[in-house]
């Protein structure tokens, strides 16, 4: 594990949503574009990640309208990154630290150029195993 670093395994389509957008119009996005989060911004600054499951454990078990709720009133205000250059077992001993299944990835600049899952870790490293075979199946695990 340790030979591989973040930047071979992780998702370079970053997809950026305003903090204002509606939670139908975000999971739409998201179904369109075949991705499981995207990132919450505030004007120029960064404001989290909103995550499909962020979506149905806050937003539908609590009844919210998804056309009127807006995705900053339900998105993940901790933003966990990690330095693209890591190896993929620090990003996997920093997910499970946090319990996180997503950490965003930057440069050594601090600038976002990637997101990296749990599934990406399983599909690069493990491709047999019975995580990859789930994320292949459901690209939002």
């Amino acid at each position: 594990m340790t030979g591989y670093r973040v930047s071979d395994v992780m998702t370079r389509q970053v997809v950026y949503l305003p903090a204002e957008t509606t939670l139908d119009e975000a999971a739409a996005v998201m179904r369109e574009a075949d991705i499981g989060d995207v990132v919450v911004t505030d004007g120029a600054s960064l404001a989290g990640m909103l995550t499909d499951r962020d979506i149905v454990v806050r937003a539908v078990a609590e009844r919210a309208n998804p056309s009127t709720t807006t995705i900053g009133s339900i998105t993940t205000r901790e933003v966990v990154m990690i330095e693209q250059h890591a190896t993929a077992g620090e990003a996997a001993a920093l997910m499970r630290e946090r319990g996180i299944r997503r950490v965003l990835v930057c440069d050594s600049d601090r600038k976002l150029v990637g997101i990296v899952s749990l599934g990406d870790l399983a599909m690069q490293l493990d491709p047999q195993s019975a995580l990859s075979e789930i994320s292949e199946q459901s690209p939002t695990v």
